[in-house]
């Protein structure tokens, strides 16, 4: 057992006040332009301010209002990509949301941490890639370094924390594969 002092007050912030003074800005914008408005409602508004701090955004996406993104530069979505209502995107690394993918009400994607082998405890990061056709359903944890694959569903109330395979259907905390994901034409 390791003996060692873990120290907090040795904490240092790596991303730099650049990245906050941004991120200030991206909050009281999307806070005053975006926040207020009904939550589907202003797609193409919600998607200039997206791409105006620097996210690339198909036209066809959809972000709803309650939607929390940490830092739009470091999100892409594809062609009918969408974050519905009180989605926390905490993407300080890379998020990517395929085409046809949804991420629903509630579902946190959560792309940092911190290493607490080291007694500095200093921020970690990984992307999250949700590929096409996918579904992150309500309330589903999504955490640093996770891919799901096409057509995948994370079931409601999921903590993914390993990859998905493609077209599997995953619930529980940690998750785990309950079925293959097979469309009925």
């Amino acid at each position: 057992m390791s003996e060692a002092i873990l120290d907090l007050s040795k904490y240092r912030n790596t991303l730099g006040r650049k990245h906050q003074l941004i991120r200030l800005l991206w909050s009281v914008v999307w806070s005053v332009f975006a926040y207020p408005l009904p939550r589907s409602i202003g797609s193409g508004w919600k998607r200039f301010l997206l791409r105006l701090f620097g996210a690339k955004i198909h036209s066809t996406a959809a972000v709803y209002s309650s939607a929390k993104v940490y830092y739009p530069a470091n999100l892409e979505m594809d062609r009918y990509a969408c974050l519905a209502a009180d989605v926390d995107c905490y993407n300080v690394a890379p998020i990517k949301i395929g085409a046809n993918s949804t991420i629903s009400q509630g579902a946190y994607l959560c792309t940092a941490s911190h290493d607490i082998s080291n007694s500095l405890h200093p921020l970690i990061t990984a992307p999250i890639v949700v590929e096409d056709q996918a579904w992150v359903a309500a309330g589903a944890f999504v955490g640093m370094g996770v891919t799901i694959g096409q057509g995948a569903v994370v079931g409601a109330r999921a903590a993914v924390f390993k990859n998905v395979e493609p077209w599997t259907v995953v619930g529980g905390n940690p998750a785990r594969t309950i079925k293959k994901r097979v469309l009925k034409k």
